[in-house]
């Protein structure tokens, strides 16, 4: 038997409940299974937690850690500004609010991306000079002043990030040493300069490692600035906060990281406004991936669980998303008790593609389960279904329902 990460607080209860209402209640709403639903109340949740420990700085939400509409026209009014990294994004941001405060990052845009990011008085964070060029290009030819950022690639690195995006040759942003320049060429060229986006990692739980690439962040963020001679109207710093997925790993202390940025931000020289951009901390523990069960066997001595969906909608639960050692995410059976003196059993729970790789537990203690019953995985709200070969094979494409409890 393999141990499995830990069921989300809000959904630990004896049985399943989703926003207040139960698996069969939203799998009947949604008219079949598989689905996601996302609990609103829990993002809400983060974000009063963010607001509570860092009350002097903006939030932004990456919308590339799931950009399913309804979910962002809900959390849109609750944030400082949407992140986007592609036209597409752009486009659910504009749709969603068109004053929104937003911002383009990526490597590659295409000129009719960057002419569609001015027209819409987006920020632009600048990937390259030559990106600068083309954008200041654009903005000529439009007569419209664009609003342009320079993206940084730091020499720092987010120590024990699952993904790191500084202290190394990257797509991403323009080096350190090179930053000043461009940002010189920007505002001498009369654009709408907007200051410096600095992003050294992310999915990093260690609340010591994220303070201390703040602090680095912030340091850099003044060299350059000191380089430039003109005080940025913000600074990003990035993200990074993880959460917990795997066995033995444990929420981000927030609240230490904040009290520490607000000491630092205390002797800092700039007047910049400052903003974190989070994605995944804010919707991951939300969403809950549903799929039913539709076979039970045994072969050789092995217990699989069959259900309708798998790792085309859920690629990362299924370990194929960038993980070198694979580990199970939390699941349960959403159909049963959740009564710790109740009897389980090994099995894997498989989904229903031609791969051995489509396998979403591996091993696991479930209580029995049977044709028509409901699993749930959870961890399910960031990089889910967009992140996921939902065509491959050619299977049902899943619902997705934003869920909200009825507020007396």
């Amino acid at each position: 038997m393999k141990a499995m990460g830990t069921i989300p607080a809000e959904f630990a209860g004896a049985r399943l409940r989703i926003a207040g209402r139960s698996a069969e209640e939203w799998v009947a709403k949604a008219g079949d299974t598989p689905l996601f639903v996302y609990d609103l109340g829990v993002v809400e949740s983060r974000i009063a937690r963010f607001r509570a420990a860092f009350p002097n700085v903006d939030l932004h939400y990456a919308i590339k850690a799931n950009p399913f509409a309804p979910l962002v026209a809900a959390i849109e009014p609750l944030v400082d500004g949407l992140d986007v990294a592609s036209s597409g994004e752009l486009e659910i941001a504009w749709q969603t609010d068109p004053a929104a405060k937003v911002s383009f990052a990526g490597p590659g845009k295409r000129d009719d991306e960057l002419e569609f990011a001015i027209r819409l008085n987006a920020t632009i964070n600048l990937e390259s000079a030559n990106e600068a060029v083309r954008a200041l290009r654009i903005g000529k030819q439009l007569k419209n002043r664009p609003r342009l950022a320079v993206r940084v690639n730091p020499e720092i690195e987010l120590r024990g990030s699952g993904m790191r995006m500084g202290g190394r040759a990257s797509p991403f942003g323009i080096d350190a040493d090179r930053a000043a320049a461009v940002a010189r060429t920007v505002i001498d060229a009369g654009a709408d300069w907007r200051g410096w986006h600095i992003f050294a990692g992310s999915q990093a739980l260690d609340a010591g490692a994220i303070i201390e690439t703040q602090a680095a962040t912030l340091d850099l963020a003044e060299r350059l600035t000191e380089d430039v001679g003109v005080m940025p109207p913000l600074v990003n710093l990035g993200g990074g906060f993880g959460i917990p997925y795997f066995p033995g790993e444990v929420q981000v202390d927030v609240e230490s990281v904040g009290a520490a940025l607000a000491g630092r931000l205390t002797s800092s020289p700039l007047t910049s406004r400052f903003a974190i951009e989070l994605g995944r901390w804010l919707v991951g523990e939300a969403g809950v991936y549903l799929t039913r069960v539709v076979d039970r066997k045994v072969s050789r001595g092995e217990t699989f669980i069959v259900t309708d969906g798998g790792m085309n909608h859920q690629l990362a639960a299924s370990g194929n998303l960038g993980t070198v050692v694979r580990r199970n995410y939390p699941v349960a059976v959403a159909t049963a008790d959740a009564d710790a003196d109740a009897p389980t059993e090994t099995v894997s729970v498989v989904g229903p593609l031609c791969t051995p790789l489509d396998r979403l537990a591996d091993q696991v203690a479930l209580p029995e389960a049977h044709p028509g019953d409901i699993i749930a995985v959870f961890m399910a709200g960031a990089y889910g279904l967009s992140a996921s070969p939902a065509g491959f094979l050619g299977h049902v494409k899943p619902a997705e329902i934003l869920g909200a409890a009825e507020r007396s």
